[in-house]
């Protein structure tokens, strides 16, 4: 029999090791914790002016990092729920972060940014994962 390398694991006569086995799951928690980190520092940065301009940076930058993410969760598994994974995380802490507190506090304003974070968050890794997923369909025209 003969040894075979995975792009994703090492793999033994057609089964992961043991490493790769416990390794996957703790990269996609790691991830998961990096999307929540992350729109902590998006909503936290989002009202940032230069001078008396408003200027969404980290609205902008939301985008680019979420397929980070979701590039990074790709490559420890190829299942597209896997690859939702950080994203649904970042979704449901900006949930969180756009309702009321105990105390009434709302770390989200109703306002053009948080739109712009919402948008810019979402749409460009959602349609990161539907090209991916739906690849053979552009390919045989």
């Amino acid at each position: 029999m003969r040894a075979t390398v995975d792009g994703n694991a090492s793999v033994t006569n057609g089964e992961p090791s043991a490493a790769a086995a416990w390794l996957a799951p703790l990269i996609l928690a790691i991830l998961v914790i990096d999307a929540f980190i992350t729109l902590a520092l998006e909503v936290l940065y989002l009202p940032t002016y230069f001078g008396s301009t408003g200027f969404p940076l980290s609205g902008v930058l939301a985008g680019p990092v979420n397929i980070l993410l979701v590039l990074g969760a790709r490559s420890v598994s190829q299942r597209t729920a896997a690859m939702f994974l950080p994203l649904a995380a970042w979704t449901f802490g900006f949930l969180v972060c756009a309702s009321t507190g105990p105390g009434g506090d709302i770390m989200l304003a109703s306002d053009w940014r948080t739109v712009l974070l919402l948008f810019c968050g979402l749409v460009p890794p959602l349609v990161y994962i539907y090209i991916r997923v739906n690849s053979g369909l552009f390919s045989r025209r």
